[in-house]
């Protein structure tokens, strides 16, 4: 990772993993200030490559009597991260990942990444009607038909059934990548409680094999969610979806790993307008999680209006969740997002 992709150096301290294990981190954003960049960060301090052998070596020396933050980062290289996303599709994060220096396929395979793909064309849809007896028989595979002279021929299956037959293996193949099909939260709550569970009975055999010759810890499983609010506005209560019972099955998930990393609107009309059903819901869901959680980074535009060479503001405060008895410090950054990628932070003075 070149020094233009690294996180900026402010950042650092934020994008390390919570000591506690339930922790909530809350990244709000707006239209025109979004989360997409501080997410990839997450990711790449999570799931960063090991440094090489000869920067370890140095490292060992120079840090000899830093034993406690050496264990931290060790902690930090050992993390695994399941990635929910509602708002943006696989190849976005494949080839944002990429340009900071993670192949997050390479990282699946080796049991430290999962996805969720919640952009789906059926996941929002209504119901289908039930199949005719015909419609069964051909998704079966073959259906039987007679012909003009009486024979009876077979009509193979369409291209199309074939195609998601192949998709469908390929999931399977890939089983750390998995698709939601549908809005209802019964289903929504056996994927994800699958997903999370799949990751970390791979990372409890790959520690095992690990431990066995190294010593090492079962490593922390890290969750982070994009845009779960969507929810919200795109399904309905046909679906079982409230504020209610999405905020139900977040507390679920986050008593099965370490951290929990959501991403969320908070465009004025959401919460501060309320005049709708819909924003009086997204407002409660927003505040009752910024309750909860041990920081929040909230990204905004600038009051003034665009400016040449920063792209926006950056607040850092500490959530209502913070147990720790250190309490994070109230700051304000400047951020600028470059056409490579990378990101200029600068504290606002």
């Amino acid at each position: 990772m070149t020094s233009r992709t690294m996180p900026p150096p402010p950042m650092q301290p934020y994008l390390q993993l919570p000591d506690e294990t339930g922790a909530l981190v809350l990244l709000t954003g707006i239209l025109g200030a979004s989360t997409n960049w501080l997410t990839l960060h997450y990711l790449y301090s999570f799931l960063k490559p090991p440094p090489s052998a000869a920067a370890t070596t140095a490292a060992a020396h120079r840090d000899k009597k830093n034993d406690d933050d050496d264990d931290d980062d060790d902690d930090d290289e050992e993390a695994s991260v399941l990635l929910v996303s509602f708002l943006r599709d696989f190849t976005f994060w494949k080839h944002s990942a990429a340009r900071l220096g993670l192949d997050i396929v390479s990282l699946a395979r080796r049991g430290k990444f999962g996805y969720v793909e919640g952009l789906s064309t059926s996941l929002f849809s209504s119901a289908a009607p039930a199949p005719t007896p015909a419609a069964a028989a051909a998704a079966a595979g073959a259906r039987a038909l007679p012909d003009r002279s009486g024979r009876r021929i077979v009509e193979q299956v369409g291209w199309q059934q074939q195609q998601q037959q192949q998709q469908q293996q390929q999931q399977q193949q890939q089983g750390w990548k998995k698709t939601l099909t549908s809005s209802n939260i019964a289903h929504l709550r056996k994927v994800l409680h699958g997903a999370v569970d799949g990751l970390l009975r791979a990372r409890s055999s790959s520690s095992s094999s690990t431990s066995s010759s190294t010593g090492a810890g079962s490593g922390k499983v890290v969750l982070v969610i994009d845009q779960f609010d969507l929810l919200l506005a795109a399904a309905g209560e046909q679906d079982g979806v409230s504020e209610q019972t999405v905020h139900e099955l977040l507390l679920d998930l986050r008593e099965k790993v370490h951290t929990t990393i959501l991403t969320l609107a908070a465009d004025e009309p959401l919460v501060v307008a309320q005049t709708t059903a819909l924003e009086k819901e997204h407002a409660t869901f927003v505040r009752s999680l910024a309750h909860e959680a041990k920081m929040v980074l909230s990204l905004r535009v600038l009051d003034t209006g665009a400016a040449k060479e920063v792209s926006g503001v950056m607040r850092i405060t500490g959530g209502g969740g913070d147990d720790s008895g250190m309490p994070i410090e109230d700051k304000e950054y400047l951020y600028y997002i470059g056409g490579h990628g990378g990101v200029c932070v600068l504290e606002r003075g």
